[in-house]
């Protein structure tokens, strides 16, 4: 994935745009770099992050007077804010570029007077339409009635002399770069986009805007300031040093551009490789762009942000989930860092919500992870004395495992597939849960005090393959929580360091160590339905007045996703229904004959479910979270069978299983005993 002349790994976020603070979705971007560029120094190379501000524009300069402040402090107050945040979270970024500072402006004016030179520029007068939201300009087929189809912000018909980049001459060589690399645009899909876009032909754009008083002025015409895409896009470059430092080429091209992809298509697949060509720079070896978080509400396809709020301040809903789980800070921001890569789908749009999020916490974290440790540290003190035993027969099934997620790991992070790679690793946990259960130590500790001699080799071993299945699981997600790693590997006797490919094979445990006390590092969190207070607090709840806030009965809770919603009761809103009504539903025993996870969504089970002798039907449930597939297969539900059938995912589901919600929990419903597959549940 890098240069066979250099060791490093170059890896850049979105330069952000400083009209508003930081929140869960730039917070994403960022954090899933940090633990790209993590991963890769796991791999023993010498990984580069590049995150920054861009504080040029028309826009930045409307928020300032917006804010009665000068155009300078008020980005220096934001850029501050990116900063602390990325921080914060522990994001080891290596360097922060902001797109005021004296190398950036130096490296802009240089990459414009080359393409000036080159012929590339010209002086015209732009007629069209653009948008100051987005500070894009906008072609007539991009518009309908006065807003982008793409942003649906608004747009203006202006007439400008400024200049243009002959981007038109561009296309054909930008379609065989794509042919000749095929690995350039990813996921592979949006290249699709890109190509689609290009085809519908490209024009020349305009690179300048009538200078206000803010933004880099244009080499040799100071009435004219650097239109801010083009600007911001060549911070990239400028961070290494182009054009005067001479070691500026150890570090370019770019491996890895990552980012959202509403600035994919028009800017970073097309117009910033225009832009290198036209100077005979080398390109990005990858440009990435993720889906947005989405929340209910919003147009199909509609970014979550900051003008559509609903999305929460990093830190704020870092320290809620601290105070709710009841853990130190940092573990809280690892638990953050780990949620964030794990809910979303790194490809397609995602669904966002704070509840989801902390339920996350719990099953994975809670429930798997810190019970996988916390159980196996337990009983390694109840019956061998906290010391770590000698393995004399490791489990071939559970090394064949471990090697096999490790290899599924390093190809998903390998793709940029994060929440892949970590639910590789989830597996392994889930697994050695269920190894306890099954392998019963306890028993086996009974038959040592017995006599049995055999049995306490076993004990030893399967105490050994628990804790060391901890170790490399807690080593795997150290990209993700470096912090929590730290904290779990010596919980399991494994003093942490930076960890290296070697550190990852089996059998690194040293026997004869002596383990402290288990100390659960991710408390359960009792109560993962926000109240609208607490959503308001953290920044994911907008538009409520303080007299909503109070009058909002905060006793309802919200179930489970996939499960059925209850039926109002007297006294609730007054609905009620009468018994015709109730005989409409036709509720039915079905027979699970299997189940299996739906690509791409974290939450969805695909059932086969049996409902007469020669009838089965596919229904999607969303209890994922709750139930492996293979604790299903052969049980036998409760199903609404009249349920008029609907599509998630691009599969019909043919109705809804019965679940009560726990906790936010789903808890399926089951008959008591064996009952006829399709009886009637009256």
């Amino acid at each position: 994935m890098t240069d066979s002349g250099r060791d490093g790994f170059y890896i850049t976020t979105p330069i952000y745009y400083v009209n508003g603070l930081p929140h869960i979705g730039t917070a994403l971007t960022t954090v899933a770099c940090d633990a790209i560029a993590r991963y890769h120094k796991m791999q023993g190379e010498n990984s580069r992050l590049l995150t920054g501000t861009d504080e040029n524009g028309a826009k930045i300069q409307d928020a300032a007077d917006n804010a009665a402040m000068p155009a300078n402090a008020f980005v220096d107050g934001l850029s501050s804010a990116f900063r602390a945040c990325w921080q914060d979270l522990d994001v080891r970024f290596d360097d922060f570029i902001r797109t005021t500072e004296p190398r950036h402006i130096r490296a802009v004016q240089e990459f414009f007077t080359r393409l000036v030179d080159r012929g590339y520029v010209y002086k015209d007068t732009y007629q069209g339409w653009y948008s100051t939201s987005d500070e894009t300009f906008y072609r007539d087929s991009d518009v309908h009635d006065g807003r982008s189809k793409e942003t649906g912000k608004p747009v203006v018909r202006v007439s400008e002399e400024n200049y243009f980049f002959k981007l038109s001459q561009f296309g054909d060589r930008l379609l065989r770069y794509y042919e000749n690399n095929p690995g350039f645009l990813q996921p592979e899909f949006r290249k699709n986009e890109v190509v689609g876009f290009i085809n519908e032909g490209l024009r020349d754009i305009c690179i300048t805007r009538p200078n206000k008083g803010w933004g880099i002025p244009f080499p040799g015409d100071p009435d004219k300031v650097i239109y801010v895409w083009f600007d911001a896009l060549i911070s990239y470059l400028a961070s290494t040093g182009w054009p005067d430092n001479p070691e500026w080429s150890k570090w370019w091209p770019a491996d890895l551009h990552f980012m959202g992809k509403e600035i994919f298509v028009r800017f970073h697949a097309t117009l910033w490789p225009a832009m290198l060509l036209a100077l005979d720079l080398p390109l990005p070896k990858c440009v990435f762009a993720h889906g947005f978080w989405t929340l209910p509400g919003l147009r199909a396809g509609e970014k979550a942000g900051k003008s559509t709020g609903g999305l929460p301040h990093p830190t704020s809903f870092e320290l809620m989930i601290a105070s709710k789980a009841g853990i130190d800070r940092s573990i809280a921001v690892d638990a953050l860092r780990y949620m964030l890569c794990r809910e979303m789908n790194f490809g397609l749009d995602t669904e966002f919500s704070v509840e989801s999020f902390l339920r996350r916490y719990n099953t994975d974290l809670a429930n798997d992870l810190g019970n996988l440790v916390n159980r196996t540290v337990n009983m390694l003190h109840k019956f061998c004395g906290g010391v770590i035993p000698a393995c004399s027969m490791p489990d071939p099934e559970i090394t064949a495992l471990t090697a096999a997620v490790k290899q599924a790991y390093h190809e998903h992070m390998a793709h940029y597939k994060l929440n892949s790679a970590i639910d590789s690793v989830m597996q392994l946990v889930a697994r050695m849960n269920k190894y306890i259960d099954s392998s019963a130590p306890w028993a086996l500790a009974k038959a040592v005090t017995a006599g049995d001699e055999q049995a306490q080799a076993k004990l030893d071993s399967i105490l050994y393959n628990c804790l060391e299945a901890a170790r490399i699981s807690s080593l795997l997600l150290s990209p993700f929580m470096p912090t929590a790693s730290i904290a779990l590997c010596g919980q399991v006797g494994a003093p942490f360091k930076s960890p290296d490919s070697a550190d990852l094979e089996w059998g690194k445990l040293q026997s004869g160590t002596v383990l402290d006390p288990a100390v659960p590092i991710f408390p359960r969190i009792l109560d993962t339905v926000p109240t609208e207070a607490e959503l308001l607090q953290i920044g994911a709840l907008v538009n409520k007045t303080e007299e909503q806030i109070n009058a909002v009965d905060t006793s309802n809770q919200t179930p489970a996703p996939g499960t059925p919603v209850q039926a109002a009761q007297p006294g609730d809103d007054g609905v009620v229904i009468g018994i015709e009504d109730f005989m409409k539903v036709q509720l039915k025993v079905g027979e699970v004959l299997a189940a299996e996870p739906v690509p791409n969504a974290t939450k969805l089970l695909r059932l086969t479910v049996k409902v007469t002798g020669d009838e089965a039907r596919t229904i999607l449930a969303g209890i994922a979270e709750y139930y492996k597939p293979e604790e299903l297969e052969g049980k036998q539900v409760v199903i609404v069978a009249n349920l008029q059938p609907r599509k998630m995912r691009g599969i019909e589901s043919q109705g809804m299983l019965l679940a009560a919600d726990v906790d936010g929990r789903a808890v399926l419903v089951r008959p008591e005993e064996l009952v006829p597959v399709g009886a009637r549940v009256r």
